[in-house]
């Protein structure tokens, strides 16, 4: 299957696992913020499933904070996100080159990730990748409970794109958040397997399509 400006003009990004390879920074304030909060450490492989979903729920879920002590955790997090693990990140090969031939071949570019939008305007801008999106879409720090389809929702509003089944519109992301809040948008989702994807979970989540890789990727938009 492959797509043109024409048939499928919007493109909406995740970021993490997607356009960067952000592990070690995530993975470090994880560990930082397990620190403060008197939990045990474990090694940085083992908290890889903290990639991906709202940091409030990883929390709780994955180390069984209660709510009080997982919104501690999360201001520990963002406490050295913000000053240095943000930057503790890499763009993946070929990820600039192709966002620029996407934009040049008319395409319109979003960003719609769980990432704060605070955090993700200042990561696009460190490395040079802001000015290929039209619309940057984030979690708002202040409100919890966002979901990838609320995030969804909101890059189409700022379209002005119908916030359900939005007519020429694709998410590319690397998890199990992604394909279900394309869904529940009743959009399609390509699956990048180069990101954080447990073996298998992809097919499991019902992507419509699978990139192997950024080349992969390409040939699906750029045949």
């Amino acid at each position: 299957m492959t797509f043109s400006p024409d048939t499928c003009p919007h493109i909406f990004f995740d970021l993490d696992g997607t356009l960067t390879d952000s592990k070690e920074g995530i993975l470090r304030c994880v560990q930082y913020a397990l620190e403060q909060c008197g939990h045990p450490v474990p090694d940085a492989a083992a908290l890889s499933p903290f990639i991906g979903p709202p940091l409030l729920d990883s929390f709780q879920n994955i180390t069984g904070m209660e709510h009080e002590e997982a919104t501690y955790a999360v201001a520990q997090y963002r406490a050295r996100f913000s000053k240095v693990g943000m930057f503790e990140n890499s763009v993946y090969p070929g990820i600039p080159q192709l966002l620029e031939d996407l934009h040049t071949a008319g395409y319109l570019l979003a960003v719609a990730t769980s990432k704060p939008e605070v955090y993700t305007l200042q990561i696009l801008e460190h490395f040079h990748l802001k000015d290929f999106f039209t619309v940057i879409a984030g979690s708002d720090i202040h409100r919890e409970g966002e979901t990838k389809a609320d995030i969804i929702r909101l890059a189409c509003k700022r379209l002005s794109l119908p916030e359900e089944a939005a007519p020429g519109t694709i998410m590319v992301g690397d998890r199990k958040h992604d394909l279900i809040g394309a869904h529940a948008c009743k959009i399609p989702c390509i699956g990048v397997a180069y990101g954080y994807a447990d073996p298998g979970e992809l097919e499991a989540y019902h992507a419509d399509f699978i990139a192997e890789d950024v080349s992969a990727l390409r040939k699906i938009f750029l045949p």
